[in-house]
């Protein structure tokens, strides 16, 4: 009995062992460096405006309260987060001492969830709007060091505190080259705010949405607080042309546009044998559109002939529709060479495409923002190629674990006719 309890230890000591040894290994040499946590600050306006009840039968500071609440229960643990006040403070009639109140109701740092709920529950509806006072505020509270840094503003209303222009100070803090993207949320906006609010967000390539409803408030601002915790590219503003010959030729990236109304705009990417090019296509409605409405794009070669397409309809459930396409081109043995002998690039048009329509008295320009991103990746050599299937090292999992299976099952076997010539011996 000793010795067969000896045999069965060994026999899975040794299928242990070669499992681990098939395993691969993480290099931790090759990992990269720590980075630096995102930082995020959200600046909600809390001027008098914010009584008005006409967000799901509540005020607007209700809706944005609950919103909050429900947003910093969900902030990703690697976000450092704060919390900036405008127009909170001072309810008089001075109108110097109005375009001053703004403060930090809660420093950038680690989320104590419970502290923050707390500090925005004392909120009330007060003041002014000092939207570009506020702005400043917030690009020092965030710093100038490499982190990745978003601020989330908040309002009902334009800026009360002219002639400091909260657009000029959007383009300042772009032109200080800290990477601080600010993306701004409109509370039941007017034409005006919306044309101001568009012009924040525009200045440092950050995004406007228009909130309705507080679900919209609530989703939106931890969509953006979550992005803030995910590896960002900063996009690159271009300008698409009318035809291919024209349009930009556009390297690996994400870049920004602005489309009009029925549009179709062109860019160019150079591909060589044996690349894949992946491109994808958001085009968000800024304003108020019909519900019926569609995104399209298209690659084609220089001659108009298409490669491949990517559409997407829209109903007016979101006011972000998005669509990609994907094209590997083969590798080629009697490939084009240029002057210096090596293989000759495909230029590959995209085309980007919309079919919105809006009522005659929204203003068609500037048009709706989109968002392009351009990446060129190495095709699979062959079908067995990892990138074929998507399944990348899960490859080695799945020929270990085959490996021990099939080795566990002879030890098993051989134990087991071991066991019964004992018992016959016996």
């Amino acid at each position: 009995m000793i010795t067969r309890k000896r045999l069965a230890t060994w026999a899975c000591a040794l299928l242990v062992a070669l499992t681990a040894a098939l395993l691969p290994t993480s290099a931790s040499a090759d990992e990269p460096a720590a980075k630096e946590s995102p930082k995020v600050e959200l600046v909600l306006d809390v001027s008098g405006s914010m009584r008005a009840k006409d967000i799901d039968g509540k005020s607007r500071m209700s809706a944005a309260k609950q919103a909050f609440n429900e947003v910093l229960d969900a902030v990703p643990e690697e976000v450092r987060l704060g919390i900036r006040t405008l127009g909170a403070d001072y309810p008089g009639q001075d109108r110097k001492r109005g375009c001053k109140d703004t403060r930090q109701l809660y420093p950038v740092g680690p989320l104590d969830r419970t502290e923050a709920k707390a500090a925005v529950a004392t909120l009330a509806p007060t003041g002014w709007t000092p939207i570009g006072p506020a702005l400043l505020g917030a690009a020092d509270d965030l710093g100038e060091d490499g982190a990745t840094k978003r601020i989330v503003l908040i309002t009902d209303g334009e800026d009360t505190c002219a002639p400091l222009d909260p657009c000029q100070v959007a383009r300042e803090i772009a032109a200080k080259g800290i990477h601080l993207v600010i993306d701004t949320l409109g509370l039941v906006p007017d034409a005006k705010t919306r044309q101001q609010l568009t012009c924040i967000a525009e200045a440092t390539g950050g995004t406007y949405t228009s909130v309705h409803r507080t679900d919209e408030l609530s989703r939106r601002v931890r969509q953006l607080v979550d992005r803030a915790a995910d590896p960002v590219v900063t996009p690159v503003a271009t300008e698409g042309a009318g035809r291919c010959a024209d349009a930009p030729r556009l390297a690996p990236g994400l870049y920004t546009d602005r489309e009009t109304f029925g549009e179709h705009r062109w860019y160019r990417v150079d591909l060589l044998p044996g690349q894949e090019l992946r491109a994808s296509v958001s085009v968000s409605a800024d304003r108020a559109v019909h519900n019926d409405y569609g995104v399209l794009l298209r690659a084609v070669t220089r001659h108009g002939r298409e490669i491949v397409r990517g559409s997407e309809a829209g109903d007016g459930r979101t006011d972000v529709i998005s669509t990609g396409l994907r094209y590997p081109k083969p590798e080629a043995e009697d490939a084009d060479t240029d002057g210096d002998g090596k293989p000759a690039a495909e230029t590959v048009c995209l085309q980007v495409s919309n079919s919105f329509s809006a009522p005659p008295s929204v203003k068609t320009t500037p048009g709706m923002p989109i968002e392009l991103t351009v990446d060129v990746a190495d095709g699979p050599a062959s079908a067995s190629d990892v990138a074929s299937f998507g399944l990348g090292r899960g490859w080695w999992l799945l020929g270990a674990l085959v490996l021990a299976g099939f080795l566990a099952g002879l030890v098993w076997g051989w134990l087991s006719r071991w066991r019964v010539a004992v018992w016959r011996t016996h």
